[in-house]
């Protein structure tokens, strides 16, 4: 019965992975990524509108994006919603496209966006422990209720505490990979 709890879990704790890896592809590494700018917010006739639906976004060089307006009309308002963001990066309106050169990062910058990293994969980390918290909640109400034994409860947390261990190597080697894209000159 409490393996049923367990598997039901394993649902949420591979979204807190999903949204990890979402986060942390919002991480600019020397590299040009379309997610460095598709939730980009822009005024588009009046409402707030993510940048990938609006345009098509592009990588064609390693330190370039190329964002391509489905309505010519909204480029004016795609390149002030870049200059605004908080990406540090300077777009160039040719009339069709806009170009985003990526400048490499300087080590400095480099050492910062590693402690960014380490804070979003504690947060995944935290996120995991909610829902380990979540579980251990639902078993112990079963085991109040009579619905499974004290030993069930015991192998439940024993086996809970294995699935959590396993999620969390997963935050650490997603960490791993992306501190290693960053710190790759």
């Amino acid at each position: 019965m409490y393996n049923e709890v367990i598997s039901e879990k394993r649902k949420d704790l591979d979204k807190a992975i999903e949204h990890l890896q979402f986060e942390l592809g919002k991480l600019r590494t020397g590299r040009a990524t379309p997610s460095l700018v598709e939730d980009v917010m822009v005024d588009y006739y009046g409402t707030r509108t993510p940048l990938k639906q609006i345009a098509s976004i592009n990588t064609p060089e390693p330190r370039q994006i190329t964002i391509q307006p489905w309505d010519r009309g909204a480029i004016g308002p795609i390149e002030g919603a870049i200059r605004e963001s908080d990406l540090g990066l300077n777009p160039i309106n040719d009339g069709i496209l806009i170009r985003l050169s990526i400048p490499a990062l300087t080590e400095e910058r480099r050492k910062e966006l590693v402690k960014v990293l380490n804070n979003k994969a504690e947060e995944g980390r935290i996120a995991l422990r909610n829902v380990r918290e979540d579980a251990l909640k639902e078993v112990q109400n079963m085991e109040k209720e009579g619905l499974i034994s004290e030993d069930d409860k015991f192998r439940a947390k024993e086996k809970l505490q294995g699935v959590i261990d396993e999620y969390n190597k997963k935050v650490e080697e997603i960490r791993e990979k992306k501190e290693k894209d960053i710190m790759t000159v």
